[in-house]
């Protein structure tokens, strides 16, 4: 990401999420991206910091971004998210009011 980039996101961490939100959310997904196997584990790692939080999390910094920040965090978060639909598998009765628009959290993580 760009300085600006980063800078954008401390201004939407500050006001919305906490410090370094941001990059506490990619590095869950780069830990569970290097677990061995075709499928990730899970369910869940512990209540409240699955990794589906922490997608929750730069959804949030997305939708609050300015548009040239946006698109560059929006770059990585479209790789994580092919990653982890890659590595899970659909769960429609997981679809919930609660989870309408996060489809993150519509998949299992393991078979």
């Amino acid at each position: 990401m760009s300085a600006r980039t980063r800078a954008a996101v401390r201004r939407v961490e500050a006001e919305h999420l906490w410090p370094d939100a941001v990059a506490h959310a990619l590095s869950r997904f780069e830990w569970a991206f290097k677990q061995p196997g075709r499928y990730l584990t899970g369910p869940y790692e512990s209540p409240g910091i699955e990794i589906e939080d922490g997608r929750d999390d730069l959804e949030v910094a997305l939708q609050r971004l300015p548009e040239g920040a946006r698109a560059d965090l929006g770059r990585l978060v479209e790789r994580i998210d092919v990653e982890f639909e890659r590595r899970t598998l659909p769960d429609p009765g997981r679809a919930s009011e609660w989870t309408a628009g996060r489809w993150w959290w519509w998949r299992i993580r393991e078979r």
